[in-house]
């Protein structure tokens, strides 16, 4: 298997999409593009043809793009399977332990339903990469519209199960509001407090804070720390289970 060679494209408001190149073969795929014309700029610069795109969910913001890159490019489309009625132009759709070929870069789909019920996850093991689209976030998560804590909390586990040196690329940058927040919660963290500095020194720059590690994000994140003596004792729930932890935090997280 490949690596792929991996671009942030800005657009809209503050959405991600990201540029996947496979040197080996000249494939490319973008993941999300919830508009056409940045993706467009970014692959004439390249001077690369569009292959793919690879959705995570059904959300405007994520799929917005999908018709005029189909009509400009010629691109497939592969989604998730669950949220095939959602999405107009899919041409594939997967579901959890199947994969994606992108040349000879192979992604695997993990099933993260939470965000959305039908939430996928695109992992690249030999870069290694993950793009997690609304659940995992830098120090968040995404909001539950359309599932439980228990589902969510699930979904999370997996990915924080990941090598800790996985690369993480989230669909938003939401980091510095997440900082703070999180310092609300986990407050005498200071790998916590180091980064939440280095954060707003990023954002200063108008500098993504993206990608982060799955590693960083179990030392800083509160959302994948349920377990932690620390949060559970900020929260005063020392014996509950750790998907109710992580519902309070996210509970207290969209009443902030």
């Amino acid at each position: 298997m490949a690596r792929v060679e991996i671009e942030l494209v800005p657009l809209l408001q503050d959405n991600y999409a990201y540029l996947l190149l496979e040197p080996e073969t000249g494939s490319s795929a973008v993941v999300d593009p919830g508009e056409a014309e940045p993706v467009l700029e970014a692959l004439e610069r390249r001077a690369r043809r569009l292959d793919w795109i690879l959705i995570t969910h059904h959300h405007g913001d994520h799929v917005g793009g999908i018709g005029e890159l189909k009509r400009r490019t010629g691109c497939k489309v592969v989604g998730p399977r669950s949220e095939f009625s959602r999405i107009n132009g899919l041409d594939l759709t997967v579901a959890e332990g199947e994969s994606v070929a992108l040349g000879h870069a192979v992604a695997q789909v993990i099933e993260t339903p939470g965000h959305t019920s039908g939430h996928i996850a695109y992992y690249f093991p030999e870069n290694p990469a993950l793009f997690a689209g609304d659940t995992l976030f830098a120090l968040g998560c995404g909001r539950l519209f359309e599932d439980t804590p228990e589902a969510m909390w699930d979904s999370l586990s997996k990915l924080a199960a990941l090598p800790p040196d996985t690369r993480v690329y989230c669909g938003h940058e939401y980091t510095l509001a997440n900082a703070r927040f999180a310092l609300a919660i986990d407050p005498d963290n200071a790998k916590l407090v180091a980064r939440a500095r280095r954060i707003e020194e990023l954002r200063e720059r108008g500098e993504p804070t993206i990608p982060t590690t799955i590693g960083e994000e179990l030392e800083t994140n509160p959302f994948v720390r349920a377990n932690s003596a620390a949060i559970r004792g900020q929260l005063g729930l020392r014996e509950e289970p750790a998907a109710a932890v992580f519902a309070e935090v996210r509970r207290r997280k969209d009443n902030a």
